[in-house]
């Protein structure tokens, strides 16, 4: 009866992903590269949302094509560290059939196949899997968990995420942990908020994976099937595919981004560019299985 049970519970899961073509052939694509590597993306989609959940996860109503506020990289290598790899989302990069823009002008432009396009060819790695989960899927994943403790490194006061929350270790809900990794309302904007995400994503998974969780089926189940159904993943991924990403990102990895040169003003607004040829070395390392030399990494 107990495998029964956990037969049924994979496959109801699995039934509730939300799948899509994530990962277009084109011509010229990157090849496959060392380990595995997932792309996850925080989309700003309001679908689904009714006004006044909209009003209460602070996400400013419908503003026309969704794009991303996260864009993380996931390696994981064939020995040794994972990686989990920020993308600034106002990365100058260009897009296929675009020009030069934002990277997450990808996602608005040509959804989810656009951008992991981009991001193949602006890192020179192929990407195996694909993960995304918008505004209010994100905040039913923590309220599942009953809250996720997060040790906040500064204070953030910022009424456009719907939060102002105080420095230092707190439980966070499922609008404060949204406001939390969306809000740019610090002194280094987008670069902590890169930060944020990555330290949010670590208790996230630190809580999901813990023994009181996986031991507690009235905690594992409600968690699970949140999950499930708030995530798009490609066409090919499966459950299980989540469940050994989850693992991979237990105990010790490494958080950093990618090598950013400076700031400049375009056609596009404000864009970050990233730094050559540290850049190139980076992704280089991942690409080739080896790890990425101390001095590139922000960690």
């Amino acid at each position: 009866m107990l495998v029964t049970a956990l037969v049924y519970a994979v496959v109801k899961l699995d039934g509730s992903l939300t799948r899509i073509d994530a990962l277009g052939d084109y011509e010229d694509r990157v090849g496959n590269t060392a380990g595995t590597n997932w792309l996850l993306v925080g989309s700003d989609s309001r679908a689904g949302l009714s006004d006044e959940e909209a009003q209460g996860l602070a996400t400013g109503g419908e503003v026309g094509d969704a794009r991303t506020d996260t864009i993380i990289l996931v390696h994981i290598p064939p020995s040794g560290r994972t990686t989990l790899v920020s993308l600034p989302r106002d990365s100058y990069v260009g897009i296929p059939g675009y020009g030069q823009d934002k990277l997450n002008a990808a996602f608005a432009f040509g959804g989810a196949p656009l951008l992991t396009q981009t991001v193949e060819i602006a890192t020179g790695l192929h990407i195996d899997h694909y993960a995304e989960i918008g505004f209010a899927g994100f905040a039913g994943v923590v309220d599942g968990l009953g809250g996720i403790d997060v040790c906040v490194p500064q204070a953030i006061n910022d009424p456009l995420a719907g939060i102002d929350i105080p420095a230092g270790c707190q439980e966070l809900n499922g609008p404060e942990a949204l406001g939390f990794v969306r809000s740019r309302a610090t002194a280094l904007a987008d670069i902590d908020r890169m930060n944020n995400q990555r330290l949010f994503l670590s208790a996230l998974l630190e809580k999901a994976t813990s023994a009181a969780t996986l031991a507690n089926p009235f905690a594992l189940w409600p968690m699970a099937s949140n999950t499930a159904r708030s995530l798009t993943v490609d066409s090919d991924d499966h459950i299980w595919d989540l469940a050994r990403l989850a693992w991979s990102l237990r105990g010790d990895t490494l958080a950093t981004s990618v090598p950013v040169g400076g700031f400049t003003d375009t056609a596009s607004g404000n864009v970050v560019l990233w730094a050559k040829p540290d850049a190139s070395r980076f992704f280089e390392a991942l690409a080739d299985g080896d790890p990425i030399p101390a001095e590139l990494t922000t960690e």
